[in-house]
């Protein structure tokens, strides 16, 4: 049965435990521990193994790109190994299995990056100076989002919390409220969403990576494991731009109920994405692959406007957490709710992601 790990380090000993399950199929599956330069004892865990005699398909899957969003990732790729690795072909299906792109970020518990950098807003091609003006609202968003001070009272928090809501949607509405604190800002690097202002280590290994793993391979898909945005008990595909299918030919493909394309209307914007990036290299260097790369996003929360503004006040809360401190009753409390999240604690919640992770992996087999 899948379980959500209790710590970066038990999910990853179980990954790498995995390599035994792949090598009576592909005998030549190897392990590949990538560590990180600031934090030599954590690691992103690649599992990889090649079709045996034709590159037909390459399934990659993976988890911790968002570090938090690991464990529910976790537990899915244990769904995979489970049910699922046996049914492939390996004559003509290669896997590529990931565990803990931003392994410090999973280790602690965060989101972001050792240095508050956002991943999946780092995928960036041009120089990060040219991005300084990127994000126009956000400067006049600034201090909502980021509030400058030690968090010692969460009644006064959540009081300034609502004017400043109030406010801010007044003067904005919520479509350019919610575009400009999601989207990715490169100017703040104690704010949320940040970008950077250069490629981080985890981002170049992945795209060294994904640039290996691609060559020969006649179509392969890549789904990201995420959790966060959507209805409550529902995941959601979430698919770049970049893709030519339809919302329902996506669906009738990969037997996902719910589709959303990464625009304001569906979903939102995203500079740096992972995914966006993977479909230009595709076109540049790999131009007769066929590629479809998509988030499955596990909602928590829920998507009513109640349940937004709930998720964007503990976003800001923790940022201020993490870069001012709080008091020991609001730490407390923020970092609770900040799991609930990402990793909601109802036992129903973890059924469900794994009945709708279900649905995916069915597609692949």
């Amino acid at each position: 049965m899948s379980t959500v790990p209790d710590s970066y380090d038990q999910s990853r000993d179980r990954f790498r435990a995995r390599l035994t399950s792949l090598t009576p199929r592909w005998p030549a599956s190897r392990l590949t521990s990538l560590s990180l330069p600031s934090a030599p004892d954590l690691t992103t865990d690649i599992l990889c193994a090649d079709a045996l005699t034709v590159r037909k398909r390459l399934i990659v899957l993976s988890s911790g790109l968002h570090g938090i969003e690991g464990y529910l990732g976790s537990a899915v790729l244990e769904l995979f190994f489970d049910e699922y690795l046996a049914r492939l072909d390996p004559q003509t299906t290669g896997i590529l299995l990931i565990h803990a792109i931003n392994p410090w970020g999973m280790k602690h518990w965060k989101r972001t990056n050792s240095a508050n950098v956002d991943l999946n807003r780092n995928f960036i091609e041009t120089e990060f100076a040219s991005l300084r003006n990127f994000n126009t609202d956000y400067p006049a968003l600034s201090a909502f989002l980021n509030p400058p001070s030690l968090l010692n009272n969460l009644t006064l928090a959540n009081l300034g919390f609502l004017a400043g809501t109030l406010h801010k949607l007044a003067t904005f509405g919520a479509r350019r409220v919610r575009e400009a604190a999601l989207m990715g800002q490169y100017q703040q690097p104690a704010g949320i969403y940040f970008g950077g202002t250069e490629r981080q280590p985890e981002t170049a290994a992945m795209m060294d990576l994904y640039r290996q793993a691609f060559s020969g391979y006649e179509e392969i898909v890549h789904l990201d494991m995420h959790t966060g945005y959507g209805p409550r008990n529902q995941m959601t595909l979430v698919t770049s731009p970049h893709e030519k299918m339809t919302a329902s030919q996506i669906s009738a493909r990969f037997g996902a109920p719910r589709i959303a394309t990464a625009n304001p209307d569906e979903f939102y914007t995203m500079q740096g994405d992972m995914t966006d990036w993977e479909y230009r290299l595709v076109e540049k260097e790999f131009p007769g692959a066929k590629f479809f790369g998509a988030a499955c996003e596990f909602g928590t929360f829920g998507e009513s406007i109640v349940q937004g503004a709930r998720s964007l006040r503990i976003t800001i809360f923790k940022n201020q957490l993490n870069q001012h401190g709080a008091s020991l009753q609001a730490a407390d409390w923020i970092e609770r709710e900040y799991r609930e999240l990402y990793l909601p604690s109802e036992p129903a919640w973890l059924d469900k992601a794994l009945a709708d992770a279900r649905l995916i992996f069915a597609s692949l087999v």
